[in-house]
């Protein structure tokens, strides 16, 4: 039986855009291509395959849908730009066999313009169809929340920008069938730059608390008590908390210049945000150093447990993990690293095995030092507290005052 949609890309974006359809009763086509770094447990797959879900590697596939959703990997270039390589294979791939009256929608995060420019000339050049004319095109801007047990596809509103009101029309009558509300961008770019605002609204606030982590540290002053007391404020405030980095797929780099050959500054702030956020590994790894050396030890053959090596909570996704660099800083100045992470089974940093420790609390007994950079539901922070001999809580999630906050 043909199916209704084709996620393209079985990545953090597309694959939980993949569940939310077949759970909404859509028949769903899964096309993985390239690097795609999704995973589903077993029981998670067997669901979505009593569901109508059909994973494939064939491209004619492609052809037979009637909505096409493009979750492609955007990755960040080393000139700090995009690499739009993913993308672009995605979209000749798709072109290649485009039929009429097909619904095209780009969930990638990319430069404000890219779908209207680069998608658009793929898809017609590869097809011998005109967008807007013989099939329709729009952007809606992912808000995948990975890992949260409150925000799915479902319940959170999806925007949505198409070329022409014709086309806007047609993705939102898609979306409406996986999710309650659907918002409607006044066209491509608009919601392009949804996703721009949205990521880096996160990151410069987070750069924001992170100074203030370093501030208050100097100061003398609970930032975690100063953050409790200011989000009583009922408006003009959002609180954010510290961290010792940021990672995942949704980077600030990303999306701070103009995409290529389009005229427009840089986000200046966004990119102070992202040298301010790219530093905490290091001030982690220097206030490390500092707690041993007040205890009376060297950070130079000190035994140093990192514990939640993932970029998120409850999650197996290490990918531009901050606990990376702080590895190396704490390499470089000779300690011996470990990690515990229940997550992960195997880390390398740097083609380099960490070792893994089998027993978190026997393991924090015998370390100079701990460092909580994830607070993953299985720790067991009260006892964490007790049986470590120097603890660093890099998230504030031990019981106040059983260990020094970053």
């Amino acid at each position: 039986m043909p199916a209704d949609l084709a996620v393209i890309g079985l990545g953090p974006l597309g694959l939980p855009l993949a569940q939310a359809a077949v759970a909404a009763g859509v028949r769903t086509l899964g096309y993985r291509f390239g690097p795609d770094s999704g995973s589903l447990t077993a029981a998670e797959l067997r669901r979505m395959l009593a569901r109508g879900f059909r994973p494939t590697t064939s491209p004619d596939e492609l052809g037979k849908v009637r909505t096409a959703v493009i979750c492609a990997p955007v990755t960040g270039a080393a000139d700090g730009g995009l690499d739009l390589t993913g993308l672009t294979t995605a979209a000749r791939t798709l072109a290649a066999r485009l039929r009429p009256y097909t619904t095209v929608i780009l969930e990638s995060p990319v430069h404000p313009g890219t779908t209207e420019g680069l998608l658009r000339h793929l898809l017609e050049e590869g097809s011998g169809l005109t967008a807007g004319r013989d099939f329709h095109l729009a952007y809606s801007p992912s808000r995948v929340d990975p890992g949260s047990r409150t925000w799915t596809p479902a319940n959170t509103p999806t925007v949505v920008g198409g070329l022409t009101p014709a086309c806007t029309e047609s993705a939102i009558a898609f979306y409406s069938r996986i999710t309650d509300r659907v918002v409607r961008a006044r066209g491509l770019r608009e919601a392009e730059t949804v996703q721009l605002l949205e990521t880096n609204f996160r990151h410069v606030n987070i750069a924001l608390v992170n100074e203030m982590a370093a501030l208050c540290h100097d100061l003398g002053v609970d930032l975690w008590d100063v953050i409790r007391c200011a989000e009583t404020k009922p408006f003009g405030f959002h609180a954010f908390r510290p961290g010792p980095g940021v990672g995942g797929h949704g980077l600030p780099r990303d999306l701070t210049a103009p995409a290529p050959g389009q005229a427009g500054p840089a986000l200046r702030m966004v990119d102070l945000a992202r040298r301010v956020n790219a530093d905490m590994p290091r001030y982690v790894a220097r206030r490390a150093a500092a707690l041993l050396n007040e205890h009376g030890k060297s950070a130079r053959g000190a035994r140093i447990l990192l514990l939640g090596v993932t970029y998120k909570p409850d999650l197996d996704d290490v990918r531009r993990s901050p606990a990376e660099e702080i590895a190396v800083q704490l390499g470089e100045l000779g300690a011996q690293v470990a990690f515990h992470d229940p997550y992960v089974g195997e880390w390398r940093v740097r083609d380099r095995s960490v070792p893994r420790a089998d027993s978190v609390l026997e393991a924090a007994a015998n370390a100079d030092l701990t460092i909580l950079l994830q607070q993953h539901r299985a720790y067991d922070l009260q006892s964490l507290s007790v049986k470590a001999q120097l603890l660093l809580d890099t998230r504030g999630a031990t019981p106040t005052g059983a260990a020094h906050r970053l």
